[in-house]
């Protein structure tokens, strides 16, 4: 059997994540802080949401950094699958709060505050910054990485709240509309939870080891069975280790007097990094005839 060598996040990626924890960590104290000065409950309760933001991008962080320490005996793996578990709690988190500003914009509709609508555009403008700036961090890589696309649609969740608190405020402030606060609190629940609930689905399959979805099962099958002398491939599992990597094993049957095994496996481990991007494959060697196995072992491939 044979395995291809596999690599640990850069340096870069952990840094990202801390610089874009500790400015989200230092928005929250001052928005915090103002909220209590100006008796702003808008702000208040934006701080305190940021607070739980700074929760899920510090779950991040610490992921990027548990996944770049080594195997040990009992982790032969090592960390990495701290990055497939911090944004199924990313997730949880976004959800939560979506529930929470939905269930507290419907009640203020009966009775919307009076609040300083300056204000708040002078902080939410604050937030946008912080936020786009966060997320600019985070851009490079997060189509393929699960927990920095957690982080990356945390921040962008945020800068479109902050978005909507100044068009609120703006509308406070001229117009004296109070009940823009609770209208657009609404509605950024509704794209927050629509944007949770797609990163919770794929983090939830990741954490349950289902086939990436950047990797057609069917297809590896059938290009394994394309190969010189295979006559089946069986056994075929494919499923996520982590961060960039895509772990695969299956049991390949070829003939009984084939003699360049070695030369095959490294060929097709090449091959399938290549084309799949798995770049972690475990490969048996079965010789002769394929036999029968449960349906639920079979790979999906066409012959």
């Amino acid at each position: 059997m044979h395995s291809a060598p596999h690599q640990h996040a850069p340096p870069h990626a952990t840094r990202a994540f801390a610089v874009v924890t500790l400015a989200n960590l230092a928005y929250t104290i001052i928005e915090a802080g103002y909220g209590f000065h100006t008796n702003s409950l808008a702000l208040l309760s934006d701080a305190l949401h940021n607070l739980g933001d700074v929760f899920g991008l510090g779950l991040a962080w610490g992921a990027a950094v548990l996944a770049r320490r080594p195997p040990t005996e009992r982790h032969t793996f090592g960390w990495r699958r701290a990055t497939l578990l911090s944004p199924l709690a990313n997730a949880v988190l976004l959800v939560g709060f979506s529930g929470a500003l939905a269930w507290e914009a419907i009640r203020r509709f009966g009775a919307p505050p009076s609040i300083p609508g300056l204000s708040i555009m002078a902080v939410a403008a604050v937030g946008i910054l912080v936020n786009l700036g966060g997320a600019w961090m985070m851009r490079d890589g997060h189509e393929h990485d699960l927990n920095r696309r957690g982080a990356f649609l945390h921040l962008l969740a945020d800068a479109a709240i902050s978005v909507a608190a100044v068009a609120a405020g703006a509308g406070i402030w001229w117009l004296g509309w109070n009940w823009l606060d609770p209208v657009i609190s609404l509605l950024v629940s509704v794209v927050v939870a629509l944007t949770a609930f797609g990163l919770l689905r794929e983090s939830f399959n990741a954490a349950m080891d289902a086939v990436p979805r950047t990797v057609d099962q069917a297809a590896v099958a059938a290009f394994i069975t394309s190969q010189p002398g295979v006559t089946d491939v069986h056994h075929l599992h494919i499923w996520s280790l982590g961060t960039g990597e895509i772990a695969m094993t299956a049991h390949v049957v070829r003939p009984i007097d084939a003699q360049d095994h070695d030369e095959f496996l490294d060929r097709l481990h090449g091959k399938l990094d290549e084309r799949f991007g798995i770049n972690h494959p475990t490969l048996q060697i079965e010789h002769g005839i394929s036999c029968q196995h449960d349906e639920h072992d079979r790979a999906p491939h066409s012959h």
